[in-house]
């Protein structure tokens, strides 16, 4: 695919406000999620404007993108409202994030780690609430949250590590408050959040991957066609857009085709991802070498 530019608006009268901080790897994870940016999320704000308004990010997931950057001013939303929640209370009462890791963590290394981790799971399917989901995301397989479509529920058995410790937790709650000072989170669909940005503003968005994600949360009812027309009347207003979208799987020899409307977009990267955790989950924990994965990075100036 080629990307030619369309001559919309010009990025440099367009930038303003917050400087973008020079990019450097934070590793303190606070979610294991499946598909998260934190190994690559500096190489892909290397691509953002040098200076920018206000900082969009509405497929939250474990924020990897948002923590790194750690914006002055930011908007940051996401589907589930079980993790919108997680985000929310990060904010407003990180003690109780704190309480909530801290309960579940000493369920579970009191007696049976398995049947432990099988009630903190029953309790999320009677009802999705943020507390369970902060401990089986960070105690499930590899970080694959993945929900039946049909009514919700979480099936993902537990995870062959060991999960962190309270206060390894509460030391990245903290980490995560002060990085994420400026951001405010909100429990929405992304369209309502995009129409928010204004021109000079930042929208990153790490959709579910059609090719790759069709298991996990949100993926079975997202449309890519209304995210590219919420990307374009974005683009249209002067708001910079950077797409985090399939590229290549086993090893770079095959092409993820996607139907990428023309002219949206003016030119593109690929960012290396490593192996598949989600591949390796339905392979059963094999290595799988040839099943390297490079992202696109789809940019709308």
């Amino acid at each position: 695919m080629e990307f030619r530019p369309t001559g919309l608006f010009q990025v440099e009268e367009l930038k303003r406000g917050q400087p973008r901080r020079p990019p450097a790897p934070f590793r303190f994870q606070l979610l294991k999620w499946i598909g998260n940016k934190q190994r690559f999320a500096h190489e892909i704000i290397t691509y953002f404007p040098d200076r920018y308004g206000t900082y969009f990010e509405p497929f939250l997931g474990s924020g990897a993108v948002l923590g790194s950057l750690a914006p002055m001013e930011a908007i940051a939303s996401d589907i589930l409202k079980p993790l919108a929640e997680i985000w929310i209370t990060l904010k407003d009462d990180p003690k109780t994030l704190k309480k909530w890791y801290a309960e579940r963590w000493h369920q579970f290394i009191a007696g049976d780690r398995v049947a432990a981790y099988e009630q903190i799971k029953q309790s999320y399917n009677r009802s999705p609430n943020a507390a369970d989901l902060i401990f089986l995301a960070r105690s499930c397989y590899g970080g694959v949250v993945r929900f039946r479509h049909a009514d919700g529920y979480m099936s993902t058995p537990i995870g062959v590590h060991q999960p962190i410790t309270p206060d390894s937790f509460n030391h990245r709650v903290d980490l995560w408050r002060e990085r994420t000072s400026g951001t405010t989170f909100l429990h929405s669909d992304f369209e309502p959040v995009m129409e928010q940005a204004q021109a000079g503003d930042v929208v990153y968005c790490d959709p579910p991957y059609v090719h790759s994600q069709a298991i996990l949360y949100g993926a079975q009812t997202f449309s890519l066609e209304r995210l590219f027309a919420a990307i374009a009347r974005c683009k249209k207003r002067g708001v910079y857009v950077l797409l985090s979208i399939d590229g290549t799987k086993k090893s770079g020899q095959q092409q993820c085709r996607l139907p990428i409307p023309p002219g949206l977009f003016e030119r593109q990267a690929l960012v290396n991802c490593g192996r598949s955790m989600l591949r390796r989950f339905q392979m059963e924990g094999e290595s799988l070498p040839q099943e390297v994965v490079h992202d696109r990075l789809l940019l709308t100036w």
